[in-house]
């Protein structure tokens, strides 16, 4: 359940107003997702009757329905700029701005957080996905190039962006894309934290993980054993579960086309949904809520978050 905390605006925020189906509500549960068949594709054609949603194994009434391209769009765009990861950052400047070229609609706003062990707002709400490209390629250039300090602080740069930022805003889809090779070394939230906090807020997080290795998984063949250092197994671990655990989906850049990537993921942001019901368990115990989210069409599947926690 959304805490109290997402219906306050911070004053650094001021996203244009649009009309909304959806609502803050700390007794309604928002839910956005994707359907894929199976081949993989967004299938972007379902209606209300299509879908069920289950709450701990109990049916739940939905009371809001909508398409993606319904609502607005915000987004959050992360960018680890860590030593580990200047190198991909410049080389993949150009196919990041096709993608907001692609993704953003006039309604739409994203901003752009880089980090280090530090976090900086480097480009505020805009639905100007090149004057974000703009403040990134000043901030690369502006005396020192990457003062964010030594070391990784990840999980807080994701619980920043989705408290203080999409938290602030009401109603349409949230969703925040991160660009890292999922290390982590210097936050004080650990992962719980912050995916409960993208949970609370209905983010989808989409993981891109940059990385030198090709190795999908620890038990891949691709290189001898031994060459791949723990933390890289660990980096793949965490932008996976980031992603399952808020409805998003994480890919590595290594495993294919970033361009057909960002492709992918530009079309699950316009042809994903959004549902609301109210909970018929009305206790606030601060437990673990499982939530199951059904089609009625064979041959899909459905992509969203795990649960929430009732606050």
């Amino acid at each position: 359940m959304r805490p109290a905390l997402a219906i306050l605006c911070l004053s650094t925020v001021a996203p244009s107003a649009v009309a909304q189906p959806f609502r803050v509500d700390v007794n309604l549960v928002n839910v956005a997702f994707s359907v894929r068949d199976a081949h993989g594709r967004p299938a972007g054609d379902l209606s209300k009757d299509d879908f069920e949603v289950l709450e701990d194994g109990v049916p739940q009434r939905i009371s809001l329905f909508a398409r993606s391209l319904d609502v607005p769009l915000w987004l959050a765009l992360m960018a680890d700029v860590s030593a580990s990861q200047r190198s991909f950052n410049e080389g993949h400047r150009h196919d990041i701005k096709e993608f907001l070229k692609d993704v953003l609609a006039p309604r739409d706003q994203a901003f752009l957080v880089c980090f280090g062990s530090r976090i900086q707002v480097v480009g505020d709400f805009t639905a100007s996905g090149k004057s974000l490209m703009d403040e990134f390629e000043r901030f690369e250039h502006d005396g020192g190039h990457y003062p964010l300090g030594a070391g990784t602080a990840l999980f807080d740069a994701v619980y920043y962006a989705v408290t203080a930022k999409l938290a602030a805003v009401e109603g349409g889809r949230r969703a925040l894309i991160l660009f890292s090779d999922g290390q982590n070394n210097h936050s004080t939230h650990n992962m719980p934290d912050t995916i409960e906090a993208a949970q609370n807020t209905d983010t989808r997080i989409f993981a891109m993980r940059y990385s030198r290795s090709s190795l999908r998984r620890p038990n891949a063949t691709r290189m001898p054993a031994g060459r791949i250092a723990r933390d890289q197994y660990d980096g793949i671990s965490v932008m996976e579960r980031l992603a399952r655990e808020t409805g998003g989906a994480d890919f590595d850049a290594a495993q294919g086309n970033v361009r057909a990537i960002f492709r992918q993921i530009a079309r699950e942001l316009r042809e994903s949904y959004e549902v609301a019901y109210v909970s018929t368990n009305a206790v606030r115990d601060g437990s673990f809520r499982k939530i199951a989210i059904r089609t009625r069409r064979a041959g899909l599947s459905v992509w969203a978050k795990t649960g929430y926690f009732a606050r």
